[in-house]
């Protein structure tokens, strides 16, 4: 009976905690069908620009299974493949086709270069074989997944770990009463969420600098750009995640509660941040990306890391990361309201 009595116990508690309901049952199968929809979206098509390529060859290439765009100069093609508009365009010097490619991603690589192969195929009879030369704008034929994926991963790491420790070590502020204790005094509300920035922001930087130097000077991850543009970004990305672990926690009564949010908020992050190609994604799945701070993080990582670009590239991705953290401490310093009004 007294088995029977605590087991009882513990279902209606269960039951009664409609957050531990949702992340037990519809936390699995959200993240489930994510999985699904990335998975099973549609192939790549390539984006393939043509410089100087003959009509007589045209006419014997398939390209119904790539986007072609066609250019009067190699100057064009350059330029649209530094804006990455196009994966690579094929230009023929002396009826010798030629390969350049954008070059910072190894899966679109590989499906460029598939696609090309398959589609010189039926001038192997005409021009005996035709030796294809290639050519890349970023990265290398040796630039391997890690490189690829490893802004990524830096970015998600950092986002991670900062909104996890910021949203718990906030969490405990208030169950401890030292909130309480601070609404009751003459300070503001924007004041306290200013020093709550400050004092976590300062260990979270420290934390931020440490792993993106872990990651680029010890385990060599292909670095292209300046470090210090990399160093901003990450602190940046600290902040953002900093700001919204504390809103968060304004809204869970204890640590598992905290933990919830992860599959809401964390997970949808990693799919949508350029880990996987979102061209590949589901049309009406496309639009939770561009409004999560990971996926602007992560393409200004690539963009420094992969790409050696620089400010004039970046700028807007820092302006929208520096947007997300003022959006969530004007929201922080507004719910502060639920506690107590000063």
């Amino acid at each position: 009976m007294r088995i029977t009595a605590l087991v009882i116990r513990i279902l209606r508690q269960i039951i009664r905690d409609k957050r531990t309901m949702g992340l037990l049952i519809f936390a699995p199968i959200l993240v489930l069908t994510m999985l699904y929809l990335v998975f099973n979206g549609s192939d790549y098509t390539p984006k393939m620009g043509f410089v100087h390529v003959p009509v007589s060859i045209v006419d014997h290439i398939d390209t119904s299974d790539a986007i072609i765009t066609e250019y009067q100069t190699e100057k064009e093609a350059k330029e649209d493949l530094s804006n990455q508009k196009i994966d690579g365009y094929v230009i023929f010097n002396n009826q010798s086709p030629a390969l350049f490619l954008e070059g910072s991603d190894p899966t679109v690589n590989e499906s460029v270069i598939k696609w090309v192969q398959t589609a010189l195929e039926p001038l192997q009879g005409k021009e005996n074989h035709v030796r294809l030369k290639m050519d890349f704008l970023h990265g290398s034929a040796e630039m391997g997944p890690f490189d690829y994926f490893g802004p990524v991963l830096l970015g998600f790491f950092v986002f991670f770990f900062v909104f996890l420790i910021a949203g718990v070590s906030f969490l405990r502020e208030r169950t401890t009463g030292t909130l309480e204790r601070l609404l009751s005094t003459p300070l503001r509300k924007w004041e306290i969420v200013i020093g709550y920035v400050l004092g976590f922001g300062i260990f979270t930087m420290i934390q931020a600098t440490i792993i993106a130097a872990y990651a680029i000077y010890v385990l060599d991850m292909l670095m292209k750009g300046a470090f210090g543009y990399v160093l901003l970004i990450t602190l940046l990305l600290s902040l953002t995640a900093l700001t919204l672990g504390i809103l968060l926690s304004s809204f869970a009564n204890n640590e598992l509660q905290m933990i919830q949010f992860i599959p809401i908020v964390v997970v949808p992050q990693f799919f949508f941040s350029g880990l996987f190609n979102v061209e590949t994604i589901s049309e009406w799945l496309k639009w939770i990306g561009p409004i999560t701070p990971l996926y602007y993080a992560a393409d200004a990582l690539r963009d420094i890391m992969i790409r050696g670009y620089g400010w004039e590239n970046i700028y807007k991705n820092v302006l929208v990361l520096l947007g997300f953290s003022l959006l969530f401490m004007i929201v922080n310093i507004l719910a502060l309201k639920k506690y107590r009004k000063i």
